[in-house]
């Protein structure tokens, strides 16, 4: 009995490390971010940083509102196209997939959530950036636009994070629907409902914590993305002036500047890593708090 409780406290403290060291983990990356960060954004000018248009380090100007504008364009356009795609997706194989077909199917979902990034760049580049070439030629054509951009844009980056983060969409809408009691189905049934309206009105609503929470983990997989959007989106310290021109992210310009940079510069990317965190932390607070009030109700 003795070498019991022994081994069960011996556990709970390898478990309490455990816990530790992720909280450690975390509250050192927020102390080096806003203990680097924050210095340049007094130096440069907390408004001027935020809200400048102009980026040019070998003039000492930094303002990465192009950069935040563009990130905020690019998830945008990515949560479009992915999450339809991604829930409906979920539902099929949580209530419409033949047994035959679902292993296979359920193996290239996970599959997609393995392909390095740099994979998924160069088929956005190869594949991707053509199409969004000649559809803004035929666009440009028609006299919708009036340039019709090289392929590298705002379009083609959002089609290609909204293919990244339907892995993340699937796997944990597809996990929360299957966790909603059969109950509220045969319920729904019972009382006459079809099996389409029982699915979207009874369903989903009830697995709506965790469709939300696999959103959330899909726009944190978007904003983050760096080589993908490196590949394919222009790279241009711009403000965005269309769906068919190029752009620039926060991930995308600390990732090409921060091999050469030095000083100021070097700072005023990190604090580029600071908004962005801090964009992280406002989705996930925003998140939390919505799921707290839905269980309320």
């Amino acid at each position: 009995m003795r070498s019991k409780a022994w081994t069960e406290k011996f556990m709970q403290g390898v478990f309490f490390i455990a816990a530790c060291t992720s909280v450690l983990a975390v509250a050192l990356i927020c102390v080096f971010l806003f203990a680097n960060g924050i210095p340049a954004m007094s130096e440069i000018g907390f408004f001027k940083f935020l809200s400048g248009k102009t980026w040019k380090p070998g003039n000492d100007i930094y303002g990465i509102l192009p950069m935040i504008v563009g990130s905020i364009y690019v998830t945008a356009g990515a949560i479009l196209v992915g999450v339809p795609i991604g829930i409906l997706t979920s539902v099929f194989m949580a209530m419409y997939c033949p047994k035959k077909i679902y292993k296979p199917l359920k193996a290239a979902t996970e599959l997609l959530a393995g392909i390095p990034s740099v994979i998924y760049g160069f088929f956005g580049l190869v594949v991707l950036v053509p199409l969004v070439r000649d559809f803004g030629k035929w666009l440009k054509a028609i006299g919708f636009v009036r340039s019709s951009g090289n392929g590298n844009s705002i379009l083609t980056a959002s089609l290609l994070l909204g293919i990244m983060i339907l892995p993340t969409i699937i796997g944990t809408t597809e996990s929360a629907i299957r966790a909603v009691p059969v109950q509220y189905y045969e319920g729904s049934l019972a009382l006459g409902a079809t099996h389409e309206r029982s699915i979207f009105r009874v369903i989903i609503p009830a697995a709506k914590s965790g469709v939300i929470t696999g959103i959330v983990l899909g726009i944190g997989r978007a904003i983050g993305e760096t080589m993908a959007v490196i590949m394919i989106a222009g790279n241009q310290p711009r403000m965005p002036q269309g769906i068919l021109k190029g752009v620039r992210t926060l991930t995308a310009n600390i990732v090409i500047e921060m091999g050469y940079a030095a000083g100021l510069h070097r700072e005023a990317l990190i604090a580029t890593g600071v908004v962005l965190f801090v964009f992280i932390l406002i989705i996930n607070f925003s998140v939390a708090l919505l799921n707290r009030r839905s269980g309320r109700e």
